[in-house]
């Protein structure tokens, strides 16, 4: 019998519920100065995110997709410079690249994490006749070991820039903030993100004064003054409808992120008394045929922007479809590595080049996880994947 429980992907009703007299407020308040482009609520928000993210400067823009091609464009990225990324990431990683002239290279991810490895990332390096940046992922909302990371840019001499679209206050094992350690950091405020806007926006973080100041120049065309170019940018402008609703959200971010890992405790207890293990655990190695995310451990933290199970990959589209069946909303992140998308065949990669993440967008699935589901909601997300992998693994065996 399907159960009358509804469990959305995302329910960004329940979140406005809860902030609507602020959210209100402070859209008035934009609406009376008439002031919609730029403007005192972006400084504003500009200077929150800033100290928020334990950077010097932040640079707001129109997305998170914007946020990495004014990063490439501030570094002088053009035709032919290499950059290495994630294959396994969302597509504007590699298009903000490939957009310049430049090429992307693509990295393998570990499966524990599905983090860029660092290794692959240093394979990937070893190929490179014209590299000019390296950008790993905080995939998901954690991060990736910056330190690790820094020390390798610094070998190879070239800048590291943090895609921090999912990890806003996320921490790495050091304990710093996402976006406060590479020579810029990019961060996407996309409505389903932790902190999201009404629309498209996003903001990059420095603590390079001179880049800062190219950053904010781009963002207008180039120019500044007005109407006077130097060089040639873009029209990345951020609204301020959309700086004065994440000037609001920013303030309950801290209890939201609780939130999250709260409900990803709950789904860790529950998958685990059915007898799943980690991701540190391969689904080779047998049991119950589902694994949840590695915690975080020491100092590093996690935001679950995404809670993310793993199952075996003839299984995972037939559990969608029952969950969908059931009224629960889940999401593949990402179902095409990149190195097989279609629009980068030119670049030469196979089948089977970076099979941690070919293996991942088969056996990957998202779950609900923000923060106002209800016991009632998780207890059913719960169920009835047990349920199901639990029927499914015993048919299997039989």
């Amino acid at each position: 019998m399907t159960s009358e429980v509804t469990v959305p992907l995302l329910d960004l009703r329940a979140q406005y519920a809860t902030i609507k007299a602020q959210i209100d407020k402070a859209i008035q308040g934009v609406l009376e100065t008439q002031r919609f482009i730029m403007g005192p609520e972006v400084s504003s928000l500009e200077e929150e995110i800033a100290s928020y993210c334990d950077a010097r400067f932040a640079i707001g823009c129109a997305s998170g997709s914007d946020a990495v091609l004014l990063a490439m464009m501030a570094l002088d990225i053009g035709p032919r410079d290499e950059v290495i990324c994630p294959t396994y990431t969302f597509f504007a990683t590699a298009g903000s690249i490939a957009r310049l002239g430049a090429v992307p290279v693509f990295a393998d991810i570990d499966p524990e994490t599905y983090n860029v490895d660092l290794g692959s990332v240093r394979q990937a390096a070893s190929r490179c006749k014209r590299l000019k940046a390296i950008m790993p992922v905080h995939l998901y909302g954690q991060t990736v070991d910056m330190s690790a990371y820094l020390a390798l840019g610094e070998e190879l001499g070239v800048p590291i820039v943090e895609d921090a679209a999912q990890a806003i206050g996320s921490r790495d094992s050091d304990g710093k903030l996402a976006g406060s350690r590479g020579v810029i950091g990019c961060f996407s405020f996309f409505p389903s993100k932790n902190i999201g806007a009404y629309g498209d926006a996003g903001i990059l973080t420095t603590n390079d004064a001179d880049l800062a100041e190219r950053l904010s120049i781009l963002r207008l065309h180039g120019s500044k003054p007005k109407y006077y170019h130097k060089i040639i940018g873009l029209n990345s402008r951020l609204d301020a409808l959309q700086a004065a609703i994440l000037r609001v959200k920013l303030r309950h971010i801290a209890a939201w992120h609780e939130g999250r890992r709260e409900n990803a405790e709950a789904y860790d207890g529950a998958f685990a008394a059915a007898g799943a293990a980690t991701s540190a655990v391969p689904l080779t190695a047998g049991g119950f045929p589902l694994r949840t995310p590695q915690p975080p451990s020491g100092q590093a933290t996690h935001i679950y922007n995404q809670y993310v199970i793993r199952v075996p990959g003839p299984m995972r589209d037939e559990l969608r479809q029952h969950l969908q069946d059931q009224r629960i909303g889940t999401e593949i992140y990402y179902p095409v590595p990149l190195h097989m998308q279609e629009c980068f065949a030119y670049l030469g990669y196979a089948q089977g080049d970076l099979g941690e993440s070919e293996s991942a967008a088969r056996e990957t699935l998202a779950l609900p996880i923000y923060p106002e589901l209800t016991d009632q909601q998780l207890a059913h997300v719960t169920d009835t994947i047990v349920a199901y992998i639990g029927e499914h693994a015993c048919a299997t065996k039989a």
